[in-house]
């Protein structure tokens, strides 16, 4: 586990790297606390964020990290706003500019607000944010710089102007309209490059330090709240979850292919712990509604079909043998029903899950050992990829896949079939056949294309 801080213009990064053992990312936008939170990081602590150009962080998010035992701070910039919003339900504020917005001193997002360049460029900062300005102009008039009414008459009007055109020029060529005496200005002029005050640095490097003598371990104590889980965050949960981006995921995906290709049975067991796992991890499984009556349908179809009830006779004879009435038998339907939608839900998150699972039950090494040397045999004959199977190919993979690898029928519905694999749809059930055919016809020494 790490430390992992959100962090843009506030602070350089031989500021963060001088703090120790620190990860840092871009300033934080939604669905980056979450995800940051899913990696089961020793603390997470928000500096910067987006204010636009990308939707803000969600204070839900920080919510969920810290019903999982996460502690989340935030200093300075973004990171003082959401802990001034949030600090009774747990998340850590700190910094006088997070006391600030706590105790209702300032109110305005603009006040942290900045603009600044890309990452690329180091997040250069182009404007100064008004808590700093507030802070030089205290300092100033503390040391004699200026007096109580030429700071009380910049504050206002650094607070006058739109965010993105603060600076100490703009202050300055102003401060003579405002009354400011042309000594204080020039004064002030003199005094700025060793006097100016970088309030949201001096948070941020406060915050970094709490961060680093915080606890290694969780002390259990339960969060401030009971976490509501809503659709909302539902639909939430489901983007960005199938957008996540992990170090591990290129690694993952042929390891899981090859589970797939073992067959509805093999697969049907991982994917019934690894949700079980997904739902241990995640709190609460993903919310539905109730199945409706097109999908118990299909559900009671899907049932008699693998259990070879093809009769109204056969499926009575097996109801009595398993001692199922009529609404038991409807409850059975409903939460068979109800499963196949938590699986679809969870499909596009379920990879790490599955992963952990192979790893516990000891198949994950053969599985990416197998994987591993497809991809080297793939590699040396056909550069890596074997392309798309054509109509007829695609056809005669089904059947070898079926007939011989399973031993059974193709089904009615190969685009069912292959969903309900975990694969995206029947051409990437096609394609994983396709690599599948030719590994094995190059371990057998058969070279026909």
């Amino acid at each position: 586990m790490k430390i992992i801080v959100f962090v843009g213009p506030t602070l350089p990064a031989e500021d963060i790297a001088a703090c120790g053992d620190i990860a840092w990312l871009p300033p934080v936008a939604q669905g980056d606390v979450y995800r940051a939170a899913q990696r089961r990081q020793r603390a997470i602590g928000i500096i910067d964020g987006y204010f636009s150009g990308a939707p803000s962080v969600w204070h839900k998010e920080i919510l969920w990290a810290i019903s999982q035992d996460i502690p989340v701070f935030g200093s300075a910039s973004m990171g003082a706003l959401r802990a001034a919003e949030l600090h009774t339900f747990g998340m850590r504020g700190i910094g006088r500019i997070f006391e600030a917005f706590r105790d209702g001193e300032l109110e305005d997002d603009d006040e942290v607000a900045v603009v600044h360049g890309p990452a690329e460029l180091g997040h250069v900062q182009a404007s100064e944010a008004m808590v700093n300005i507030r802070a030089t102009l205290a300092r100033a008039a503390k040391e004699g710089v200026l007096s109580k009414s030429s700071r009380d008459a910049l504050e206002a009007f650094g607070k006058s102007m739109f965010f993105p055109q603060r600076c100490w020029d703009a202050l300055l060529e102003g401060a003579a309209t405002l009354g400011v005496a042309e000594p204080e200005r020039a004064a002030l002029s003199a005094w700025l490059p060793g006097g100016r005050v970088d309030q949201k640095r001096a948070d941020a490097l406060e915050m970094l330090a709490a961060m680093r003598e915080a606890p290694h371990e969780s002390n259990g104590t339960p969060p401030k709240f009971n976490f509501e889980w809503t659709h909302f965050w539902d639909e939430f949960m489901r983007r960005f979850e199938a957008g996540h981006e992990n170090p591990g995921a290129s690694t993952r995906q042929p390891v899981v292919e090859e589970l797939r290709l073992e067959g509805p049975e093999a697969y049907a067991r991982v994917e019934a712990m690894a949700l079980l796992r997904r739902v241990a991890v995640t709190g609460a499984a993903p919310m539905a509604l109730p199945p409706a009556a097109k999908s118990l349908r299909a559900t009671l179809t899907d049932i008699r079909t693998r259990l070879g009830l093809f009769t109204r006779a056969d499926l009575d004879c097996w109801m009595a043998r398993n001692d199922l009435d009529a609404v038991s038998m409807e409850r059975l339907v409903a939460d068979e029903a109800g499963l196949a939608v938590l699986r679809d839900l969870s499909s596009g998150a379920l990879e790490p899950f599955l992963i952990d699972e192979l790893r516990l039950t000891g198949a994950f090494e053969r599985l990416a050992e197998r994987a591993r040397e497809k991809s080297d045999v793939l590699a040396a004959r056909f550069a890596g990829s074997a392309g798309a199977p054509s109509g007829s190919q695609a056809l005669a993979l089904r059947l070898w896949y079926f007939e011989r690898r399973l031993g059974r029928p193709p089904p009615d519905d190969v685009e069912d079939f292959a969903r309900r694999l975990g694969f995206a749809d029947a051409a990437d059930f096609d394609a994983a056949l396709l690599r599948e055919r030719l590994y094995l016809d190059e371990q057998r020494g058969d070279k026909t294309p």
